[in-house]
């Protein structure tokens, strides 16, 4: 039984004051029996009162507003979480009979909304592609094991080259991306065969001897809905399943529903947006009004001309190679 101390700053700083900045946060981890919440501290600048209410998918949201004039807004929060192992899928079923259980779910609540297909220019092309991956004798939890592997091996891991605003179009024409467009693009290879999927918002959590991508940020991954098994997690993003070591926040259809930090503001729309997860023991976490607190990793519009020079960069390879 795992357990996991984590310390998540939000950091918003502006040139100019600015007020009354109402704020939603989803940085509450999800609590059922394979994840317990030992403690939270929430600390906010201002310290107004945080309003909870649970949303459509069952994260816990919370809102608050900060009216008074100030130049940055810190939103801190500080976790302990057990974990606990969930058993993986047997494989005890007929394939044909859990295909035939996945139709059944197609017009059935919760399952609607994570079946819906968001149409891109790539959207052909990657019919074609699932088609092709998907053996007739497979069940719908090899078919998601091949297709985490399939992003996996056929997307790069490259920071800085998409935001939360890159389009499908963008990241498939990339084929590139960070956690949350790998999520993306599996999220939708699993509806495209009908397996219900959602995206994932949480922390990954390893030990020092483990690295794995995503680690010293929030994270992201998918879930998939496997007959007479419930929602299994998968993370295309290092090719294997989310289980004791995957902290989950949220769940929906896709980031917007789960982002752990958004708001607007009265003043200037300029702003730096500031992030840093860490992962330890309680005297590794710090406050966030001190200078030893974690890393804190810039979130802003450069990311997307990152993604205008990888483009050309791929554009002068493929010249390169007509010639």
């Amino acid at each position: 039984m795992p357990e996991f101390k984590i310390q998540h700053i939000t950091k918003y700083t502006y040139p100019s004051a600015v007020r009354d900045s109402a704020n939603q946060i989803i940085l509450f981890p999800i609590r059922d029996e394979y994840q317990d919440v030992i403690r939270q501290e929430m600390n906010i600048t201002g310290d107004p009162v945080i309003d909870t209410y649970t949303d459509y998918y069952g994260n816990e949201v919370g809102s608050f507003t900060y009216s008074e004039p100030h130049t940055s807004l810190i939103i801190s929060s500080r976790l302990v979480v057990n974990t606990h192992h969930k058993p993986l899928p047997g494989n005890d079923i007929f394939p044909s009979q859990q295909w035939d259980d996945l139709k059944r779910l197609r017009y059935m609540v919760p399952y609607i909304d994570f079946l819906k297909q968001e149409y891109f220019e790539g959207f052909s092309e990657l019919m074609e592609l699932v088609q092709a991956e998907k053996s007739k004798d497979d069940t719908p939890y090899q078919v998601a094991l091949r297709f985490c592997r399939y992003v996996y091996d056929n997307f790069k891991y490259i920071k800085g080259v998409t935001t939360v605003e890159t389009t499908l179009d963008e990241i498939w024409k990339l084929k590139a991306g960070v956690c949350q467009d790998f999520a993306h693009i599996l999220t939708l290879m699993l509806r495209l065969v009908h397996i219900p999927a959602r995206y994932v918002s949480g922390y990954i959590c390893t030990n020092r001897s483990t690295a794995m991508r995503g680690e010293g940020a929030t994270h992201a991954w998918a879930e998939a809905y496997i007959p007479d098994y419930g929602w299994l997690g998968i993370d295309p993003t290092n090719n294997c399943i989310a289980n004791d070591t995957h902290i989950r926040l949220a769940v929906g259809r896709n980031f917007s529903d789960c982002s752990p930090v958004k708001g607007v503001y009265k003043g200037a729309s300029e702003h730096l947006l500031e992030v840093a997860v860490s992962v330890g023991e309680d005297d590794t976490l710090h406050h966030p009004e001190t200078t030893e607190a974690p890393e804190f990793k810039p979130v802003n519009e450069a990311a997307r001309n990152s993604y205008h020079r990888y483009m050309e960069m791929i554009q002068q390879q493929q010249q390169q190679q007509q010639q």
